[in-house]
């Protein structure tokens, strides 16, 4: 039962201690993604659903790296700052899960790394 640590340059770096991802028996849990540019280093702000695309984006390139898609997503957690931003980002979410989404909750939080908006942790399996 060994544990993999996934990591690609094309998601952002953890700015704590902590993986991108972690692979193991079958199951790929992944760090909640925030809309932090990976190759840029910069946050991207603007509105709800650029924040959500990004962090969309960066959930991506994890599951790439672990040789997944978004149909091996079997559970996500969103994190909102404001429940009112929910359709919005629900919209943009959808896009990525347009068969047998996974299972999931939404809550309002009060604050968030970085005093982003939204953020996503996702649970795949082979």
């Amino acid at each position: 039962m060994a544990k993999k640590i996934i990591h690609t340059e094309d998601a952002p770096d953890p700015i704590g201690p902590y993986s991108q991802a972690v692979y193991i028996n079958g199951m790929l849990f992944i760090s909640g993604q925030i809309a932090l540019d990976p190759f840029s280093g910069s946050l991207v702000y603007g509105d709800i659903e650029q924040e959500t695309t990004q962090v969309m984006k960066n959930l991506e390139a994890i599951l790439d790296a672990a040789e997944m898609d978004f149909s091996n997503v079997v559970k996500c957690s969103i994190f909102l700052k404001d429940m009112d931003d929910f359709p919005r980002v629900n919209n943009i979410y959808g896009k990525y899960f347009t068969a047998n989404p996974p299972a999931r909750e939404t809550v309002q939080v009060s604050r968030l790394p970085r005093n982003v908006n939204v953020e996503i942790s996702a649970i795949a399996v082979r």
